[in-house]
């Protein structure tokens, strides 16, 4: 995920931003007593990007990868619309209670841009989705970075289109949508009137995206390491903050760890699993790796 990529991590900002202050809001709104929904993982299970995190003599990547994590962001649905039998496969290899969470297909969100005609390569795409029965979670649309609000009516027309019984989230990266007030605010709401959750990108070169306004009690993150030593305190910082929102409400945390290089993934996963455990008194299995954290900045 070379997105928001710099040259030099180590002379930005990494900071993260107070809360928008309607994040209380919306999650004041949440019940206290609702079970925690914790899912932490990786964007890929391939071993050629996943370095130093399968074992040798692995035959099969994703068996091996969801006995050490519970939920994977599904980007290869970025690219494609998979065949049924293969959806089946992910479904069958996988544990109970292990969750994917996909990217809808880029047909619709950057090909054709959310026009009249992505309703039915959606119809499409949701129909082989659906076979992930109870392990599909939130599915999200990535918009492209020069979407930006004259684009307006067709986000509407999308939401309104979309099958609530779909958990959905969206990740706005045109800078205009955070703006301008006005804007910012009419899209904020739409979202939390139709429980779409608003995603926050953690990434160097785009500190606009923490934007750190929820639009209900999903913290759907997609964090982008630097491949540099501040990717272990950002991440302490993270599981500091998602603390502070389980307090107020927050039940579901969906966190996705990237790297501009991936080696480090499974690594940055671990760390920032063990810190939940220990904040938020959780027993997320800590993934096993095959060298020790911090060893390779």
């Amino acid at each position: 995920m070379k997105f928001g990529k710099v040259d030099h991590p180590e002379r930005i900002d990494f900071t993260i931003p107070p809360d928008h202050p309607d994040t209380s809001v919306v999650l004041s709104k949440s019940s206290k007593n609702k079970p925690l929904d914790l899912y932490v993982g990786c964007a890929k299970w391939n071993r050629q990007d996943l370095k130093n995190f399968y074992p040798r003599g692995t035959k099969d990547e994703l068996e091996y990868y969801a006995t050490q994590f519970n939920s994977i962001e599904l980007n290869a649905t970025f690219y494609r619309i998979f065949p049924v039998e293969t959806y089946e496969k992910w479904y069958d290899k996988t544990p109970e209670g292990f969750k994917f969470f996909p990217k809808i297909v880029n047909n619709v969100s950057h090909l054709r841009r959310l026009n009249d005609h992505v309703y039915s390569i959606m119809d499409e795409y949701l129909s082989v989705t659906a076979l992930l029965k109870e392990k599909l979670g939130t599915i999200f649309l990535q918009l492209h970075n020069n979407f930006g609000p004259k684009n307006w009516d067709r986000v509407v027309r999308f939401v309104d289109y979309w099958p609530k019984e779909f958990p959905l989230a969206i990740e706005f990266r045109h800078t205009d949508w955070y703006n301008d007030a006005v804007v910012s605010q009419e899209l904020y709401n739409l979202l939390e009137e139709n429980n779409i959750a608003n995603i926050l990108v953690d990434t160097a070169g785009r500190r606009d995206l923490m934007h750190m306004r929820l639009t209900n009690d999903e913290a759907f993150v997609r964090y982008v390491g630097a491949n540099h030593p501040t990717d272990y305190d950002r991440l302490e910082d993270w599981a500091s903050r998602l603390k502070s929102w389980r307090a107020q409400g927050l039940s579901q945390i969906h966190f996705f760890v990237h790297q501009n290089m991936e080696l480090a993934s499974p690594l940055l996963s671990a760390h920032l699993i063990e810190k939940l455990n220990k904040d938020l008194g959780v027993a997320l299995r800590i993934p096993k790796t095959l060298v020790q954290p911090k060893t390779l900045f």
